[in-house]
């Protein structure tokens, strides 16, 4: 069954702010929470529910879904745009709740917080390449700075030759009991020992390199593989180059977003290229055969006698390639007449004698096509 959009799920429009998004989730997710509500059907409910809002409370997974809908998340784009596991994303229901309820009662004692192993958090990288690079692809070595697990302590943090002793307050099990008041009445429920912050250990001698925090910050070189036809803000997957997980869970994911530097020439339109092309009045009139630029290169083009001021002509296969698919679009040419600035007595001479045989009463046009209509019709073909 194919899945409903997220923005329905939660019952708000494609427009709501993040305040919206958040007031919807906190009475949908009271109404369907397994602890509240016992039909059947409220447990899978409330799962599609805080889906849905993991997504539309994160700007960068709401920009994706904006554009790739459920493809964004399934993995099997190529890896473009994803920030989940396939068919389903990877998320821990109790960090979306975490700042928004406290927990929902239903006798006995509830965690807070998860413990155990953890996937590491995905990170974000841009990198700008120039215009002929997305067109034909590129291979970019960028410089990605992220945590790694201190090589002198191995990530125990406690200085080589010592080791963390166990939490007392804790009993080394990381979590205290508190009672809570919730929306259901009283409930126990356990938090993070504000001893040790729920690590159930205390390090006496601090890793004199990670300072105790396990961690440390390290830059890499990776290399990533552009495609060829990539635009801006394409997200590009490189599996597992993100943060490391925590108790042997896998690390996050790193997305590398990519920035287009403009052309001097050229703009994109889709698959297609515009360039911008001044001709002179004699060209136009008589027809010409002239050379122009094309991301391959010096390309010939025939410009027709009689051409007008706004005319799009046409050469195909000369665009950026098809990101998923064969083929490329075209290089759309948009005729401008140029009108010299400075003329000199011969060409003022000439002109005047061509103005002799002409009619030179100004007219008003007649065209029922003006320019942008001329070039909705050439991609149109």
């Amino acid at each position: 069954m194919a899945k409903q959009d997220y923005y329905d799920v939660l019952g708000v429009s494609r427009t709501a702010n993040s305040a919206e998004i958040k007031k919807s989730f906190r009475k949908l997710a009271r109404q369907y929470h397994p602890d509240a509500n016992k039909d059947a059907g409220a447990e899978e409910k409330f799962k599609e529910i805080a889906e849905a809002y993991e997504v539309l409370s994160d700007d960068q997974k709401r920009a994706a879904y904006d554009r790739y809908g459920h493809a964004a998340f399934d993995g099997g784009a190529g890896g473009f745009g994803g920030f989940g596991g396939a068919g389903g994303m990877e998320f821990d229901l109790n960090d979306i709740f975490e700042g928004i309820f406290s927990n929902f009662a239903g006798g006995g004692a509830r965690r807070q917080r998860r413990r155990g192993p953890r996937r590491g958090a995905d990170m974000r990288h841009d990198v700008t390449i120039e215009f002929e690079e997305a067109v034909f692809g590129v291979e970019k070595e960028i410089e990605v700075t992220r945590p790694e697990e201190c090589p002198t302590c191995d990530g125990v943090g406690a200085e080589p030759g010592t080791k963390p002793s166990r939490c007392q307050h804790c009993n080394g099990s990381g979590e205290v009991r508190q009672m809570q008041q919730t929306l259901f009445g009283s409930s126990v429920v356990l938090t993070a020992c504000p001893i040790c912050q729920g690590a159930g250990q205390i390090i006496e001698n601090p890793c004199h390199t990670c300072s105790g925090r396990k961690m440390v910050q390290k830059t890499r070189q990776l290399s990533v593989k552009i495609p060829a036809g990539v635009d801006s803000d394409t997200q590009i997957r490189l599996t597992g180059e993100g943060a490391p997980g925590t108790g042997g869970a896998p690390a996050g994911n790193l997305y590398v977003v990519i920035n287009i530097r403009p052309h001097k020439h050229f703009q994109r339109q889709g698959n297609d290229i515009i360039l911008d092309l001044d001709i002179t009045f004699p060209q136009a009139a008589l027809g010409s055969e002239i050379t122009v630029p094309t991301v391959d290169g010096n390309e010939s083009l025939r410009i027709p006698a009689g051409t007008q001021a706004g005319k799009v002509l046409r050469l195909r296969g000369k665009g950026v390639p098809f990101l998923r698919g064969s083929g490329r679009g075209d290089q759309m040419v948009v005729v401008n007449i140029a009108v010299p600035l400075k003329l000199s007595a011969e060409q003022r001479d000439l002109l005047e004698q061509l103005e002799e045989t002409m009619d030179s009463n100004p007219v008003i046009s007649h065209r029922e096509k003006g320019f942008w209509q001329s070039l909705k019709d050439a991609f149109l073909g």
